[in-house]
């Protein structure tokens, strides 16, 4: 494919019950590739990657989910797995062609779930970035305390960035930190997170029974599959590794140096080289 030049454009998708928003790049001819973010984050985690995308002649749209950035928060605080996978699924419904799904932790357990519960084939490709089917407990617990610890917003943008530090202390701190505003809503003088505090209300009091429906969805996706793993990740580990390996036996692995969870953030172009070669492998 040839390079192109790109620009993104907002366009809004009808999800169940709540608009998602998304930026789409590229020729809508080609290939889509359909991004979706973790939890907490937002469509902007992904703006180098598909921006790259784009040029490389994809079509790439990346989106919020529901309850993050400028998508709907839900009402009544819906925020079951299967309210993520069926507002995607309503967003592949309006592309010309099935897309390659790449999914950051809640992006990527979403996608599994869209894929492998799914009869219907509604995607050509499956890239999982930093999630397996089963994830650690500890890595679990840093990032719910991460998202709990300033439900009352912060005071300024450099207490914001103490706390992206504190979570992630391998990650450079930014120069400019007007960027942050990407991931932040300004009420009253506050800086608040970009995403609905509802979703950590959701009961999770039957993961045993969460952990086996993602096995179960896992089993059955037969499109070619990557993981794209954060060598300082906490939420992926050998364990969840030699699990999913085992579900999925056809699935490619990338590890990438240096990177925690936040693998497109923390190493962008090793990241990018890692999907690129799975598409140019794939014939995608």
């Amino acid at each position: 494919m040839g390079a192109v030049t790109v620009k993104p454009e907002r366009r809004v998708f009808e999800g169940v019950g709540v608009r998602i928003v998304g930026d789409v790049v590229g020729d809508p001819s080609a290939q889509p590739v359909l991004l979706m973010h973790g939890g907490g984050q937002t469509r902007h985690s992904w703006s180098a990657a598909t921006m790259e995308l784009g040029r490389r002649g994809y079509h790439a749209i990346s989106i919020d989910l529901r309850g993050h950035g400028d998508s709907d928060w839900a009402p009544g605080g819906a925020y079951d797995l299967s309210n993520y996978r069926d507002d995607v699924l309503k967003v592949i419904d309006t592309l010309p062609a099935a897309p390659v799904m790449v999914g950051a932790s809640l992006g990527g357990m979403t996608g599994m779930l869209v894929i492998g519960e799914t009869a219907a084939p509604v995607a050509k490709g499956l890239v999982l970035v930093d999630i397996t089917p089963r994830v650690e407990p500890e890595g679990v617990r840093r990032i719910h305390e991460f998202m709990t610890g300033n439900l009352d917003g912060f005071e300024s943008l450099e207490q914001v960035a103490d706390a992206i530090s504190a979570y992630n202390p391998h990650r450079p701190r930014p120069k400019r930190l007007d960027g942050l505003m990407k991931n932040l809503r300004e009420r009253n003088g506050r800086f608040f997170w970009h995403w609905d505090p509802a979703m950590l209300n959701r009961p999770e009091n039957d993961m045993s029974g969460r952990w086996t429906r993602v096995d179960e969805a896992a089993v059955n996706i037969r499109v070619p599959t990557m993981l794209v793993k954060g060598s300082e990740s906490d939420i992926v580990s050998n364990e969840t590794v030699a699990h999913m390996r085992e579900l999925m036996p056809h699935a490619d692995f990338a590890d990438i140096s240096g990177a925690g969870h936040m693998v497109a953030g923390d190493r962008n172009d090793a990241f990018n080289s890692a999907i690129f070669s799975f598409l140019e492998k794939n014939g995608l």
